[in-house]
């Protein structure tokens, strides 16, 4: 554990979705290592469990299916009533659909909207409740290079993704008077499993993220941990409603 700087997350207890895997994952680690406790919180328990065996002592799970709106209220319930007060949540969860456009259904976009958009307003609204009323709180979202720029057949993600960086300024303005900060990362083209498998067998693709990325090479996950930990702790004590592109300058590339 880290301790001794603005940085330290110490006594903080951190609400991780889809934190069991992916970016959520990286998340929650570096909250670990700077002496957080985190829940994370998905729909598939035998990935927690493997998470949390991974995370170790100063983290544990809850199974919840945040499409299912009516069960958000419970799952805060739950996470003060077993973890104590929820210091930091993070809105990672998200699913995505790569469609063209033109063949998209109302239903298809609705199932990606409500998801990546409503449950991650219900779940603010469900922890800010309790954080306005202890006048202290932090709440990061995960938008998208979808949100910076037009990326083709994402159009239901990128609507969602795009909300939610309006969302985070919309939430700033209202909240952060009663103690509340709200920030997003916005990830670039980070190094995952699934992201290399499919640069990597779609080499035009690949040249094409590269040639318009200035550093020239792709995020690691631990680029988003460390924001996020910068984000949740005293570093960033007099930031709020601001996006944070973590890309590698790609947002602004040519």
């Amino acid at each position: 554990m880290i301790t001794s700087s603005e940085f330290e997350l110490s006594g903080k207890l951190a609400l991780v979705t889809g934190g069991g895997s992916g970016l959520g994952l990286s998340i929650a680690q570096k909250f670990v290592t700077y002496g957080a406790r985190v829940v994370i919180a998905g729909r598939r328990e035998d990935v927690l469990q493997a998470a949390v065996a991974k995370l170790g002592v100063n983290a544990a799970y809850k199974v919840c299916d945040l499409s299912q709106l009516s069960g958000i209220g419970a799952l805060v319930e739950s996470v003060e009533k077993d973890f104590g007060e929820i210091d930091i949540l993070v809105n990672n969860a998200g699913i995505n659909l790569k469609k063209n456009v033109l063949e998209v259904s109302d239903e298809e976009f609705a199932e990606v909207v409500r998801t990546n958009q409503l449950a991650v307003f219900s779940l603010t609204r469900e922890v800010a409740k309790k954080m306005t009323v202890r006048k202290k709180g932090n709440i990061i979202m995960i938008s998208s290079m979808a949100s910076q720029y037009g990326i083709p057949k994402v159009i239901a993600y990128t609507a969602a993704k795009s909300a939610v960086e309006g969302m985070t300024r919309a939430l700033a303005v209202e909240l952060s008077p009663l103690g509340l900060r709200i920030n997003c990362i916005a990830p670039g083209f980070i190094e995952t499993d699934m992201s290399a498998k499919a640069l990597n067998n779609d080499p035009e693709r690949k040249n094409r993220v590269l040639s318009r990325t200035p550093m020239q090479y792709l995020g690691k996950p631990d680029d988003i941990g460390l924001a996020a930990v910068f984000l949740a702790s005293d570093a960033a004590k007099y930031i709020t409603g601001v996006v944070l592109p973590v890309d590698g300058g790609n947002s602004i590339g040519f």
